[in-house]
């Protein structure tokens, strides 16, 4: 389903509305948990994305068949109620154990092929070459195994957290302008065991160049956008109007140091410049500012991967 979005080619706003034309509901934030998490997703799910992605009715009861598939072998490899503890009889008669170890095996073996079929049929009704490269569909995202740099983000996007380098404890997340000029919520940061919410999501939007997207029950998605000018000029801020081709809204991430270090500026796309900490401010609420690359401490960004939220 994850390669599925990117042979889409449309962002979870547009899914969201192409779902609703069509009556059914998919909310943004829902997607992003469904794509990220390796738990089957429900059949209503899978029948909205589907079609939002442009799938005709045959192609989406092709992956609904696939997920009630699926289904099904992980409800029969379940835990059995009906074995019996060991005892007696199970020393007595080793050919008993050893033919339920081996009918076990068995089963475990059919449950791989299964789940091989379901989605190689799934992926059929897609079109693998059509994922991987399509002549007939040349805007469509192709399929990076790595589309960042030294950071194992998944080509559909990850959850993440992101920390200065120089104060690890702390998180880049939702925050206040501290001189009061800008009123509305920006970037900055505290401490990560605060930053509960919102969630963190980092979605590569071309090579090296990435989306940074917050989840936020109550408030929805809202996409990392530069401000480049008015009383909040060089801050950043979250907004709901996300747009995959918005330069403000992108941000270059470069690995720096050793590769071990895993250390990274974060580059907006709209001016080239820096993603740094105000007045290279180690305290908490210290706001995310963009300004010229220096090559200071304070511009150096740990990016840490985390389980879907």
């Amino acid at each position: 389903m994850r390669a599925l979005r990117i042979w889409s080619g449309l962002s979870y706003r547009q899914l969201e509305g192409k779902a609703a034309a069509r009556g059914d509901t998919l909310a943004s934030s829902t997607m992003a948990t469904a794509l990220g998490r390796a738990t089957l997703p429900r059949e209503p799910f899978v029948a909205a994305f589907t079609r939002a992605c442009g799938l005709g009715e045959a192609d989406t009861e092709r992956w609904l068949d696939a997920r009630r598939r699926l289904a099904m072998a992980e409800q029969s490899s379940g835990p059995r109620t009906d074995v019996e503890p060991p005892g007696a009889d199970e020393q007595a008669a080793p050919e008993t154990a050893q033919a339920d170890r081996e009918s076990r095996s068995t089963h475990r073996h059919s449950l791989v092929r299964l789940i091989a079929a379901a989605a190689i049929g799934a992926g059929a009704a897609l079109g693998v070459q059509t994922l991987v490269s399509s002549a007939s569909a040349p805007h469509r995202t192709t399929i990076d195994a790595r589309p960042v740099q030294g950071l194992a983000i998944l080509a559909v996007g990850s959850w993440a957290q992101i920390h200065p380098a120089r104060t690890p404890r702390l998180c880049v997340t939702e925050g206040r302008d501290r001189t009061h000029h800008y009123a509305t919520a920006i970037a900055a940061q505290y401490p990560c065991t605060r930053a509960v919410l919102p969630h963190t999501y980092i979605e590569p939007v071309g090579e090296n160049l990435v989306e940074i997207q917050w989840h936020h029950p109550k408030y929805g998605i809202g996409c990392l956008t530069l401000l480049r000018d008015g009383p909040g000029r060089g801050l950043i801020e979250p907004r709901d109007d996300c747009a995959e081709d918005d330069p403000t809204q992108q941000f270059r991430v470069e690995p720096i140091g050793p590769p071990a270090s895993g250390h990274f500026r974060l580059r907006p796309a709209a001016t080239g410049q820096c993603l740094s900490v105000r007045d290279q401010d180690t305290v908490e609420g210290a706001e995310m500012v963009q300004g010229r690359c220096s090559g200071a401490r304070d511009q150096e960004f740990l990016i840490t991967l985390t389980p879907p939220a």
